[in-house]
C-alpha cells in the first residue's frame, strides 16, 4: 500500500534539523542589517527599591557613536507593557525603582558596543527604600499581592482533618529557574511609512508583542507587524518578557527613522527578565492507617516580583496541580501571589504546575516515611479512580490511565527488585547511598484563560500543486511546524516535501494566542486541518460537478484522487480546479470545546483532557560530600496517538532533563541588596550532557489514544514530561533518608544541590 511520505503518525526529522546543526538556520540576529542600522542597549538600576532623585544622562549622550537616549519621557503612547492590563509594568519607571536590574533607559548608538559602553556612563541618584526579596519577607513587611489570590476547595477540610487518624504539617521551599534559552532576547525593528513599523522578534506571542508595541507607540495594532521565523528556545521566557525589547526597538526605529536592533548580553538578559516562580508551600495532610489521604490544606506563597505579569494564572495553575495524581476527599488550596522587589516572574514550562505537583509528592513522601511504607504503595492507594473522582476545582477525571501507565513502568523498570537491591546495599552502611523512586504525572491541557484556547491558520494551494502553510503558533525548536505540516500532508494525501512552512506573522493570522500551555499543536493543528477541509470540500464539489458523481465517490489517495471510476493526480486536479476558478486558499480556525472556568467560584472544567506519565529514577549519593549522580531513569509517557513519535520522544527526554535541572543544580540566588548573583552560566548551573542518566530508557505509551477529539487523537507533550524529573528528587530523598534507617522524611528543599543534600544528611545523622 502506497503511503504518503511524512503524513501524521510517522517519525520525521525536525524541518530545521539540518539547518540547526549546520548553522544555516536563520534567527533574528542573522537577518542582514540595512545600511544605517542602529543598536540599542539598556541601562539598569543598581538599587532594589527606591525613588529616582536624579538621572543625569549627559555623559551617555556625549559618548562616541551615540545617536540618542530613550527614557520614560520619550514614550509616545502608554508607558505600560503589562500582559494582563494590570498597568503595573512600565517600559521605563518614572519615579520609583522596583528591583535591582530594572531597565531605566535605553541608549541608541551606531554599534552595539558603543551603546553598551555609553550605558555605563549614566549618573543616577536613587533614594533607597526598604525592600523585600522573597514571599515570606514580603508577607512580614505587609506587601500586597500582585493579583487576586485563588482558593480551591471541596468538602469540609476541618472535619476531614479532625477525623483523620494521623496528621502532618510541613513547609517546602521550592526554588525558581532561569529559562537559559540558547538564543537570548532580541528584537529588530524596521520603520515604515506613516505609523507603520515591522518588528522581527524572538517571541512566543507575536500578537501580544504587536498589541504592546502599538500601545506604547500610541498607534492602532494594524500599524505594527511582528514576524517570527524561529526561536532558539523559549520555555515561556519569551511569552511576555519580549514585550520590553520589541517596544524599545520600535520606539527607537520610529524616533530616528532607522532600523534598530536590541540584543542584551547574557548577564543583562538574566538580570532584567523574569523566571520561574519560587514558592513557599505550607501544607497539612490528614491520612488513615493505610496511607489514604483524608484531607489536605495548603497555602502556596509565591515570589512574583514587582508586577503581576502572568503571576495570577501561574499561581492558579500551581493549585490546579497540587493534587497531581491523587484524590483528596476534603481539600482547601490557597494561593498568595506576593509582590517582591525582584524581577517580575513569568511563564516557564509547566506554568506553576510543577510547583504544585512537587508538593503533592512531598505529602505522599511524608506519609510513606511516617508509616514505614514504600512511597509507591502510598501513591497507588491515593490514585484517582475511574467512576467520578473530582478534582479540587470540581472537574471529573474521565480519561484516567494512571494505573496502567504506572503498572507497566513498574514492571518494565523492574522497580520492586531494584528497590530491594537498593535497600540491601544501603544496609551495608557504605559511604555511597542509593535511592530509587517511581513518580506519576497527571497534567491538565488547555489555557486556564479560556479565551486563549483558539487558533488560526492560512493554507494556500498554488496552481502547480505546491502548498503554503502559515499558522499562529511559533517554532522554538519543539517541532510544532513539522507536526502541523504533517497534518496538512495527511489531509491532502501529499508528500510533505511539497509543503512550505512560512514564518509566523501577524499579517497573515491575526489575534493569535501564545505558543504555550502545551497547546501549540492541539490548537494550530486543528486550525490548519480546518483550512484544509475547506479547500478539500471545494475540490470535491468541483469533481462532482465536472464528473457527475456524488461526494461519497470522491476519495483522496496518496498523491491522487479517485473520482468514481477515474483516478487523477493531485497536481492535475489542482490545475483543472484553478482553470475553473475554484478558490484554493482558506483561513482555518479552531476553538477548544467543552472547557469553562469560573474563577470566583473556583469551579469548572478548565482542561480539555489530561496527559499522563511516570518515571522511575535511581541515584547514588556520596554521603561525605553530598554529590550525586543519576544512574538510571526509565520513563513511560502518554502522548495519545503520536503525530510524530521521534519528535515526541525528544520532547520527553528534554523535558525530563530540564525538570531534573530545576530540582538539582539550577539555583537562583539574590544577595541582601537584591542583586541576582547567579546571572551567567559560570554561576548558574544547568544540566550538562555528562549529567544525563547513565541509563536512559524512554518509551511512549503506544496504546494510548486521546478520548477527546484532538488533532488525530494526539496529546500535548511540551510540559507534562517536565514533572517526571521529580522522580530524581524523590530518589535523592530516599538515599538521604537511608542514613537514619528511613525513619524520617528528609524534607529536602528544592533545588537539592549537593550542599543541601549534605546538610540534610548531617542533620539526619545527628538524629540517628
Amino acid at each position: 500500500m502506497t503511503r504518503v511520505k511524512g503524513a501524521a503518525h510517522q517519525d520525521l526529522a525536525h524541518d530545521s534539523a539540518v539547518k540547526h546543526v549546520s548553522g544555516a538556520a536563520e534567527y533574528t540576529d542573522d537577518i542582514p542589517e540595512p545600511v544605517g542600522t542602529l543598536h540599542a542597549y539598556l541601562g539598569l538600576s543598581d538599587v532594589a527599591h527606591g525613588r529616582i532623585a536624579a538621572m543625569d544622562l549627559t555623559a551617555v549622550r556625549a559618548a562616541p557613536g551615540v545617536v540618542g537616549v530613550l527614557t520614560a519621557e520619550d514614550i509616545p503612547g502608554a508607558n505600560d507593557i503589562s500582559p494582563t492590563g494590570s498597568g503595573d509594568d512600565p517600559v521605563f519607571p518614572e519615579k520609583t525603582v522596583e528591583f535591582h536590574g530594572q531597565p531605566l533607559f535605553a541608549v541608541v548608538a551606531t554599534s552595539r558596543d558603543a551603546a553598551r559602553r555609553a550605558a555605563a556612563q549614566a549618573r543616577i541618584e536613587i533614594e533607597p527604600l526598604p525592600h523585600a526579596l522573597d514571599p515570606l519577607a514580603a508577607i512580614e513587611a505587609g506587601y500586597p499581592e500582585v493579583t487576586a489570590p485563588l482558593t480551591l476547595q471541596r468538602g469540609a477540610v476541618e472535619d476531614g482533618m479532625a477525623a483523620a487518624p494521623h496528621r502532618i504539617r510541613g513547609r517546602m521551599v521550592i526554588g525558581g529557574q532561569d529559562h537559559m534559552y540558547l538564543e537570548g532576547h532580541i528584537a529588530f525593528a524596521h520603520p515604515g511609512e506613516d505609523e507603520d513599523v515591522v518588528v522581527y522578534s524572538s517571541s512566543q506571542h507575536p500578537s501580544e508583542a504587536q498589541h504592546m508595541v502599538a500601545h506604547v507607540l500610541g498607534v492602532p495594532s494594524h500599524s505594527v507587524v511582528v514576524n517570527v521565523r524561529r526561536m532558539g528556545g523559549g520555555f515561556g521566557g519569551k511569552e511576555t518578557q519580549m514585550n520590553l525589547f520589541a517596544a524599545v526597538a520600535a520606539m527607537a526605529a520610529k524616533k530616528w527613522n532607522r532600523p534598530v536592533k536590541i540584543r542584551p548580553d547574557r548577564d543583562q538578559d538574566m538580570v532584567a527578565t523574569g523566571k520561574r516562580h519560587d514558592f513557599v508551600a505550607d501544607y497539612a495532610v490528614g491520612y488513615d492507617d493505610n496511607g489514604r489521604i483524608q484531607a489536605v490544606d495548603g497555602i502556596f506563597a509565591a515570589r512574583c516580583g514587582f508586577s503581576a505579569d502572568l503571576s495570577g494564572p501561574v499561581t492558579d495553575r500551581a493549585l490546579f496541580h497540587a493534587d497531581n495524581a491523587y484524590f483528596y476527599p476534603h481539600v482547601r488550596l490557597t494561593s498568595r501571589p506576593m509582590k517582591t522587589n525582584t524581577v517580575s516572574n513569568t511563564a516557564f514550562r509547566g506554568f506553576g504546575g510543577p510547583q504544585g505537583v512537587i508538593v503533592a509528592e512531598r505529602m505522599i513522601e511524608e506519609i510513606a516515611y511516617a508509616l514505614g511504607r514504600d512511597p509507591l504503595e502510598i501513591r497507588k492507594a491515593n490514585f484517582y479512580r475511574d467512576g467520578g473522582d473530582v478534582t479540587p476545582y470540581h472537574q471529573v477525571v474521565e480519561d484516567n490511565i494512571l494505573e496502567r501507565i504506572v503498572g507497566e513502568l513498574e514492571n518494565s523498570a523492574d522497580y520492586q527488585a531494584r528497590r530491594k537491591a537498593v535497600i540491601a546495599a544501603n544496609a551495608k552502611g557504605d559511604i555511597i547511598r542509593r535511592g530509587i523512586a517511581l513518580t506519576p504525572v497527571k497534567f491538565g491541557i488547555s489555557f486556564t484563560a479560556t479565551w486563549y484556547n483558539q487558533a488560526g491558520a492560512l493554507v494556500h494551494v498554488y496552481n502547480d500543486g505546491s502548498i503554503m502553510l502559515n499558522h499562529g503558533g511559533t517554532e522554538m525548536g519543539q517541532g510544532l511546524n513539522i507536526k502541523v505540516a504533517q497534518v496538512v500532508a495527511d489531509a491532502f494525501q501529499v508528500d510533505i516535501d511539497r509543503i512550505k512552512i512560512t514564518r509566523t506573522t501577524t499579517e497573515k493570522v491575526p489575534n493569535t494566542s501564545a505558543t504555550a500551555a502545551s497547546s501549540g499543536t492541539d490548537l494550530n493543528g486543528m486550525a490548519a486541518l480546518d483550512a484544509c477541509e475547506q479547500i478539500k470540500s471545494r475540490l470535491v464539489e468541483f469533481a462532482c460537478e465536472t464528473r457527475g458523481v456524488e461526494p461519497g465517490q470522491v476519495e483522496f489517495l496518496p498523491g491522487r484522487l479517485r473520482i468514481g471510476d477515474e483516478e487523477i493526480g493531485f497536481d492535475a486536479l489542482i490545475k483543472q480546479a484553478y482553470m475553473a476558478r475554484v478558490h484554493l486558499s482558506a483561513a482555518g480556525f479552531y476553538k477548544t470545546p467543552k472547557i469553562h472556568w469560573d474563577r470566583e467560584e473556583g469551579k469548572g472544567r478548565p482542561f480539555y483532557y489530561f496527559a499522563y506519565g511516570a518515571a522511575c529514577a535511581e541515584v547514588a549519593v556520596d554521603t561525605l560530600t553530598g554529590e550525586y549522580r543519576v544512574e538510571r531513569v526509565d520513563i513511560l509517557h502518554d502522548v495519545g496517538k503520536s503525530l510524530n513519535p521521534v519528535i515526541d520522544r525528544g520532547q520527553v527526554e528534554g523535558g525530563f532533563i530540564q525538570g531534573m535541572g530545576w530540582l538539582t543544580t539550577e539555583e537562583l540566588w539574590w544577595d541582601e541588596a537584591g542583586r541576582l548573583r547567579t546571572h551567567a552560566p559560570s554561576t548558574y548551573k544547568i544540566p550538562l550532557a555528562s549529567d544525563r542518566p547513565r541509563v536512559f530508557n524512554v518509551a511512549l505509551a503506544d496504546w494510548s489514544q486521546n478520548a477527546e477529539r484532538t488533532i488525530k487523537r494526539s496529546k500535548a507533550v511540551g510540559e507534562p514530561p517536565f514533572m517526571l524529573g521529580i522522580s530524581v528528587f524523590e530518589a535523592l530523598s530516599m538515599a538521604v533518608a537511608s542514613v537514619a534507617d528511613y525513619r524520617e522524611c528528609p524534607r529536602l528543599d528544592a533545588p537539592a544541590t549537593p550542599e543541601r543534600v549534605l546538610m540534610a544528611i548531617e542533620r539526619l545523622k545527628g538524629t540517628a
